[in-house]
């Protein structure tokens, strides 16, 4: 199993991962450092550094762990079909808008309860970049099975902050938490669905409707979450969503009608196959060690 997440990751993911593990290190032999590296929202100004640090300090063994698995495993599904630059950017933009938003919400949140625990208490994590990073794989290769789970990749971001809730209900931890995963996924999910521009179309977003923000609900709930979203992208865009049959891609003065549906599926195709591909590399590896003690023993005979 380790040889399978380890393996084929990319060295970004690798240097990244390694960031992770030698910060959780470093606030533990210095635990004094951790009020600078992670986002304490009574410190930020003029430490406003910890707005990037924090996002890469995990305070609990088990937090490496999770990160350290989770950049190596994603990352190596993400990054061929993105790109290194493009992978970086994401996980840059993520982290940073994410504890932007928490922090605000820390400062909210003291305001109307008074309570300086909110001020105080030190934020960090990778949470925010790998939730986001979970988008990224519901909209490469939505209907793909996740093995050994059988859970197709498009549900991947809910089920996580599902459980994330339900466990802050009954611990402090998960709690802290919950603020880095929410706004996590959902800046990783407006980056991807209006900003992300696609190298080889030059296309920009994925308007499509297998991509809207109610996809992350169940279908008997979408008719109602629908127009909630579409009051939010309203507010933040200023204009309204249209349906897919009126929408379309201009390329100088034309416009092609049904363009975000086909880019979608292109988009689908190749992350199913770089996920294919990564596979096979992967069983023709283990075929390989599995073979190499048998030809040794047979030249023995």
């Amino acid at each position: 199993m380790v040889s399978n997440v380890f393996g084929g990751s990319t060295k970004i993911c690798k240097v990244i991962a390694g960031v992770v593990i030698i910060g959780h290190i470093c606030v533990h032999i210095f635990p004094s450092s951790l009020i600078y590296v992670a986002l304490i929202p009574a410190r930020t100004i003029p430490f406003g550094w910890n707005l990037v640090t924090a996002s890469y300090i995990e305070q609990t063994i088990h937090g490496v762990v999770i990160s350290t698995i989770g950049f190596l495993f994603i990352g190596k599904l993400l990054e061929p079909i993105w790109g290194s630059r493009e992978f970086l950017k994401f996980i840059f933009v993520v982290n940073l808008l994410t504890n932007i938003c928490v922090f605000i919400t820390a400062i909210s949140v003291y305001y109307i309860t008074m309570e300086e625990i909110y001020l105080y208490m030190p934020l960090s994590g990778s949470g925010g970049a790998l939730s986001g990073l979970l988008v990224g794989v519901k909209q490469i290769m939505p209907d793909q099975e996740m093995s050994p789970l059988k859970i197709k990749a498009k549900w991947l971001p809910s089920i996580v902050l599902f459980l994330s809730i339900g466990m802050s209900l009954f611990s402090v931890e998960p709690a802290t938490c919950l603020p880095i995963l929410l706004f996590g996924t959902y800046i990783g999910w407006i980056y991807l669905r209006y900003f992300q521009r696609k190298q080889e179309t030059k296309v920009q977003g994925d308007p499509s409707d297998e991509f809207a923000f109610s996809t992350f609900f169940p279908e008997s709930i979408r008719p109602l979450v629908d127009p909630i979203s579409s009051i939010f992208h309203q507010m933040l865009f200023g204009r309204p969503e249209v349906s897919i049959e009126t929408r379309g891609y201009t390329v100088g003065t034309a416009v092609l009608p049904g363009s975000d549906s086909i880019e979608a599926s292109r988009r689908r195709e190749r992350g199913a196959r770089a996920l294919e591909e990564r596979l096979a590399a992967e069983r023709l590896t283990s075929i390989g060690r599995t073979a190499e003690p048998n030809r040794i023993a047979t030249e023995k005979v």
